[in-house]
């Protein structure tokens, strides 16, 4: 299936052959039928597939078949060389994908989408560390406890997808449950000084394969959102897990979302970070903005 391009010709499509635990890869084929006049790379790693971005001319769409993942590798060179990034979703969280409205399309309706739309602009997270240098991210920044969930469910087993591998690293993580001592400063305003479960910033409305963290969230509105949820225990934090789910957990009292442009989080000893559900080194000083419209997306 040949499909005719409606919007400027995509330079590149970049396909990560190991998203979605490599099931990414079996594209491969099929977009290159698609595309016969549109370079198709498969990167040995994400030096490569930078290398490849950082080639094209400043402004050029790109095709990126993968996931959160995928995106977030991409992140500093699609923002530096301002690409514009057209999704064909492709991984096992895809929380940009559905803040783009691309996650339901099947692949050959992503593409037909990706060569006809125009590209507008969304908002990008910032972090920086004691230990890091400023690091990007297009989704969510975890702090505390779903941030060690993240970063269990990198060792889940490869059978597991979406929403039921989060689960497992959840049951996993609360046998092993703390709270975390933190001072949170939003905007200049100290918002709260004392023990959290956790304190993460959202840019989309969903993180962890869907799950509906902070509704009405924005990709495209200049601020970001922290999610604070206060001090449970085993069985409390266990019983947030279905209004989570549900998208109901703003109703409890020890659960607040509120939007902020510059956040600081002060710990009492190192705080667990992932960045787009990847590691990021523990620290205890953690610095997070908002850079409005700093990517250019196609989306829905």
């Amino acid at each position: 299936m040949t499909v005719p391009a409606l919007a400027p010709e995509p330079a590149l499509c970049l396909l990560n052959p190991h998203a979605a635990n490599g099931r990414c890869a079996a594209l491969a084929a099929p977009l290159r039928e698609a595309l016969p006049q549109v370079p198709l790379v498969l990167p040995d790693n994400v030096d490569n597939a930078r290398q490849r971005l950082q080639a094209l001319p400043e402004g050029s769409r790109v095709l990126v078949a993968g996931g959160d993942g995928t995106v977030h590798q991409l992140l500093p060179t699609l923002v530096a060389r301002r690409l514009q990034l057209a999704l064909l979703p492709g991984g096992t969280g895809n929380d940009l994908a559905r803040a783009l409205g691309l996650a339901r399309l099947g692949w050959q309706d992503a593409l037909a989408h990706a060569l006809r739309a125009p590209a507008s602009a969304m908002d990008v997270g910032e972090i920086g560390t004691e230990h890091t240098e400023a690091r990007l991210f297009m989704s969510s920044l975890t702090a505390g406890f779903d941030a060690a969930i993240a970063l269990r469910a990198l060792a889940a087993p490869k059978w597991l997808r979406g929403q039921p591998r989060y689960l497992w690293a959840t049951l996993r993580e609360v046998a092993r449950l703390q709270v975390y001592p933190l001072q949170v400063e939003a905007d200049g305003r100290l918002l709260h000084d004392g023990p959290l479960l956790f304190a993460s910033s959202l840019n989309t409305p969903t993180y962890g394969s869907g799950m509906p963290a902070a509704p009405g969230a924005r990709i495209d509105d200049g601020a970001l959102a922290l999610l604070r949820v206060g001090a449970f225990g085993r069985l409390g934090a266990l019983g947030m897990m279905p209004l989570l789910l549900a998208g109901q957990h703003l109703r409890h009292p020890r659960v607040t979302l509120s939007a902020f442009q510059r956040l600081r989080l002060r710990a009492v000893g190192a705080l667990p970070l992932a960045v787009d559900g990847e590691p990021l080194p523990a620290a205890a000083d953690i610095t997070v903005t908002v850079r409005p419209a700093a990517l250019q997306v196609v989306r829905r």
